[in-house]
């Protein structure tokens, strides 16, 4: 499948050709490897792309990624939520063999080893210029950090040269931009102050002053208050540096285009880290009202626009065609998770996990099977692909495309398969993380039984997959999960269950 067309393939030769009497420097910029770009949205389903099969919500820009690519129609995110997806993309092993691989609060410590082999540092040793823009969401510093210094271990850490990120995510404070290893445009003059325990004498909360909010909460988030929405946990001073929600995706799309611009002449892995759909969804005004969803689908529009933007510019430096551009969600779609802002109301016909059950949460596909694509114009064929992937094995699949060791430990080498050389993937992979796994292996999900409720509440109201029993589905014939024939394959479900617990004993 993979394909260069025929001027690049003359050019190339006629470069090789005469490369014995060029410079150094020319003869690096003939062997320079490609750019490669991970962007990486938040909450968004499988159905809630178009072409994926969307059709009350158009997203071109992201659609020209997978028409101009490889459109995966079986890639995944390690886990139903955000912080062991992000984890498992960027260490390459499976969130629940890490404990605190969980749903990370505010003032979480950083989740990682640094003394591990990660994909930043990995494609750093193969001459990369590394970068991370936006939601970060897998801890920051450690144990009883003090904001107003240093934050560090962080990104920087772990193999970013560069980072510019969400201090935690954006309904839990610190309301912040972390830029290296300090917040962002923080004043020394006023301090900010952060606690997950108990609120600062005179500060408004979203509980106690609902008539300060332009956003309220439908559960939860009810803390600190800020830019007319209450958060998760308490927070006072840093005014100088806190963002405002409406032009956060203008914040993340800015310095990505910087960071391209930066290191235009060598180069570069970014990791452009979405904040949409995750609440609370405050689109842009130009944006608002712009869907027939609510605030959910206008803030994916204004996703699929950021998008656009990030691609047009790499068009405008002529940058595409030397560019690798990965596009995937950390886990699936929710409506209400925690604000009243008419998802659930304006949904209508729209299904955001498409024909999948489940979502965010889920044991069931819908919260792990995503929107997952890769682009190299001019030298990937466009298609579609069946292969099993997982963004866990980014890191190995590129250690070797670069010519690197791989040192991570669950990812698996499926480069063939994203470059399109090839439609066979992984064989399994298991889903979830400490507190809930699934196996998908072939056309076969086994989910094993897990106590705690079958739905997350009235609010979010997802199905969870958990169960007493085991279950069963082979989603070729019944991708919607509707027929568990764990009794009528019995062999079947304890190979399964072998293999799970093979992998989880490694």
């Amino acid at each position: 499948m993979l394909k260069l067309h025929n001027i690049k393939a003359l050019t190339l030769l006629m470069a090789l050709s005469f490369i014995s009497c060029k410079s150094e420097k020319e003869k690096k910029e003939i062997n320079q490897q490609p750019n490669i770009i991970v962007i990486y949205a938040d909450d968004l389903g499988f159905g809630d792309v178009s072409a994926y099969g969307s059709e009350v919500l158009k997203t071109p820009n992201i659609d020209r990624i997978a028409n101009e690519g490889i459109k995966f129609m079986n890639g995944y995110a390690a886990s139903p939520t955000c912080s062991p997806s992000r984890y498992a993309l960027l260490s390459g092993n499976y969130p629940f063999k890490k404990k605190n691989a969980r749903v990370l609060p505010g003032n979480a410590p950083l989740i990682f080893d640094t003394s591990k082999q990660t994909l930043p540092s990995m494609l750093r040793d193969a001459g990369y210029t590394t970068g991370v823009v936006g939601k970060w969401h897998l801890g920051l510093g450690s144990e009883n950090m003090d904001w107003n210094g240093e934050i560090k271990p962080g990104p920087l850490e772990i193999g970013f040269d560069e980072s510019y990120i969400m201090a935690s995510t954006n309904d839990r404070v610190p309301s912040v931009y972390v830029k290296g290893h300090r917040i962002d445009g923080l004043d020394a003059k006023d301090p900010i102050e952060v606690s997950y325990k108990e609120n600062f004498e005179g500060e408004p909360t979203g509980k106690e002053n609902p008539e300060l909010l332009k956003l309220h909460p439908s559960h939860g988030h009810d803390m600190s208050i800020h830019n007319g929405i209450s958060r998760i946990g308490f927070m006072r001073g840093g005014k100088s540096a806190l963002f405002t929600d409406e032009n956060m995706g203008d914040d993340f799309l800015r310095e990505s285009k910087a960071f391209i611009d930066r290191n235009k002449e060598k180069p570069f892995f970014l990791f452009y880290s979405l904040h949409q759909p995750h609440v609370p969804r405050v689109p842009h005004p130009r944006f608002a009202g712009k869907s027939s969803l609510g605030p959910r689908g206008d803030v994916i529009m204004e996703a699929d626009w950021d998008v656009g933007q990030l691609l047009d510019y790499l068009d405008e430096l002529k940058l595409t065609e030397n560019t690798i551009i990965i596009f995937s969600s950390d886990n699936g779609p929710v409506l209400d998770d925690g604000y009243k802002s008419d998802a659930v109301e304006k949904n209508g016909n729209h299904t955001p996990a498409g024909n999948l059950r489940g979502g965010k949460y889920s044991l069931f596909d819908g919260g792990t099977h995503v929107p997952f694509m890769l682009m190299w114009k001019g030298t990937i064929e466009p298609g579609i692909s069946n292969a099993l992937v997982s963004q866990m094995d980014l890191p190995a699949s590129f250690a070797s495309f670069t010519g690197q060791k791989n040192t991570t430990e669950d990812g698996e080498n499926v480069i063939d398969a994203l470059l399109g050389k090839s439609d066979i993937g992984r064989e399994s992979l298991i889903l979830g993380r400490t507190n809930g796994i699934s196996i998908r292996h072939g056309d076969w999900i086994l989910i094993p039984p897990h106590k705690g409720p079958k739905s997350t509440g009235k609010f979010t109201n997802i199905e969870t997959g958990r169960d007493t029993i085991y279950q069963l589905y082979n989603v070729k014939e019944d991708i919607g999960q509707q027929h568990n024939v764990a009794l009528k394959y019995p062999e079947m479900v304890k190979k399964l269950r072998d293999e799970i617990n093979k992998i989880k004993a490694i």
